[in-house]
């Protein structure tokens, strides 16, 4: 099958998001749409992440496809490799650059990452489409139950306030190390089990862009299905990314699903590349550009003119030319992606793609 140049677009602007997002001047100064939700609900922000879990899955199921067919169980040794590889890399990132190993936080978004895509991997190479919707059905729904309807830790059934909650409560005893807010984290284990459901849901995706004529109008359509579901379960279990809710893993699937099924036929249907280098640099090149962002943006804290590291000098010099705050802490963002984008460009252009 033909490469998808828009999966390498989609893969491309989400990172561009993810960094954005995760790079503001200041924590103190960020426009709403660039935060996530404090708790229920969504933003722009809060369907980065799920998008990225997607898009694995259409990758799984685009090229996996000839080895499924032609199976060699060395694969099996492939994907355990690359898995630790990434889950080795949020640690690493979780530690540069004091090495605090007493105050680990073991658990994040590139280890969710590696744990998401080593199991939908396996899955993939033993299972069928039908294996895949009846499992994420149950996965989801079981999920619901246990968050809404099963007492836990001394609270009642259907607590799920930050931290006092039936998926907190879980990773309270399988979690090692440090938690992200102090008593839970977002990138938590038991949380992890509906993010596969999100990977599955790309998997599916791809099984459709592969074997479906009518591609575009189906994944629009069972996009659109996937976000009224989410919409309508939101009543009864709440969008919440934090915990990663049933009803979230809807509503982000499908419109993910229906921002691919257009990006295909804009980008791959009628050729319209918009000159697309710079998100398909960042696309060819994902992990790389994630790691890179890490290990730059800690070291761009680093104290050099009074007191001050490079993002809050950059900070201090704009607001002292008067320039509103959010839009100085945006500034920023963008200039320190800019920045990435030039060493990640420089890869692209050698046809330099750094796989894990």
């Amino acid at each position: 099958m033909k490469r998808l140049l828009s999966l390498d677009f989609f893969r491309g602007i989400t990172i561009i998001a993810m960094i954005i997002v995760n790079s503001p001047g200041s924590w103190s100064y960020v426009y709403n749409p660039l935060r996530h939700a404090e708790w229920h609900g969504a933003t722009p922000t809060d369907l980065i992440f799920p998008f990225f879990l997607f898009i694995v899955g259409v990758s799984i199921s685009l090229s996996f496809v000839k080895i499924k067919n032609n199976f060699n169980r060395n694969i099996y040794l492939k994907i355990i490799r690359r898995s630790v590889i990434i889950f080795a890399l949020g640690i690493f990132l979780s530690l540069f650059p004091d090495f605090d190993f007493y105050n680990l936080r073991f658990v994040g978004v590139l280890q969710r990452i590696a744990l998401v895509y080593l199991i939908c991997s396996i899955l993939y190479l033993n299972f069928n489409l039908v294996f895949f919707v009846t499992t994420s059905f149950l996965i989801l729904i079981f999920y619901w139950i246990l968050m809404m309807f099963v007492p836990f830790g001394g609270f009642d059934a259907g607590t799920i306030e930050p931290g006092i909650n039936f998926a907190a409560w879980v990773d309270s005893f399988i979690v090692p190390g440090r938690m992200y807010m102090t008593t839970w984290d977002p990138e938590g284990f038991f949380s992890t089990i509906p993010a596969i459901v999100t990977c599955i849901s790309g998997i599916i995706t791809g099984e459709i862009i592969k074997y479906d004529s009518d591609k575009i109008r189906n994944l629009i359509l069972l996009g659109s299905l996937l976000l009224i579901i989410g919409l309508f379960w939101d009543i009864f279990f709440p969008i919440n990314k934090h915990i990663w809710t049933s009803s979230y893993v809807m509503f982000s699937s499908g419109i993910a699903m229906v921002i691919l099924a257009i990006s295909i036929f804009i980008i791959d249907y009628k050729s319209y590349d918009f000159e697309l280098k710079f998100s398909i640099a960042f696309g060819s090149n994902a992990i790389t550009a994630y790691v890179l962002h890490g290990v730059l943006w800690k070291l761009f804290q680093i104290k050099l003119i009074d007191n001050m590291g490079i993002q809050e000098l950059w900070m201090d010099i704009g607001i002292k030319f008067g320039l509103y705050t959010k839009l100085t802490s945006l500034t920023w963002a963008i200039f320190y992606t800019l920045f990435i984008y030039i060493i990640i460009y420089q890869l692209y252009k050698r046809k330099i793609f750094l796989k894990v």
